[in-house]
């Protein structure tokens, strides 16, 4: 009788997710992608008509996310 032996292959996936900060306050955390220019362009938008916060006090943050898949298959 003959064992098989199964063979892992892993994966790396980036993901970018963003920070957004007003005056260096973490407004929101962990966007993705589309959720943060949605995001980006309504506060932009908004602090046109808002005094207290103007577009020099926004700033954002683009953070790399590496998770590893594991694949396994056998022969």
């Amino acid at each position: 009788m003959r064992l098989r032996e199964k063979n892992s292959e892993k994966f790396f996936m980036t993901e970018n997710v963003y920070h957004i900060y007003a005056k260096d306050r973490c407004i929101y955390h962990s966007l993705k992608e589309e959720e943060f220019k949605v995001v980006w362009e309504s506060l932009n938008n908004l602090v046109e008509i808002y005094t207290e916060v103007r577009k020099n006090d926004l700033q954002y943050e683009k953070v790399v996310r590496n998770s590893q898949i594991t694949h396994e298959s056998s022969y």
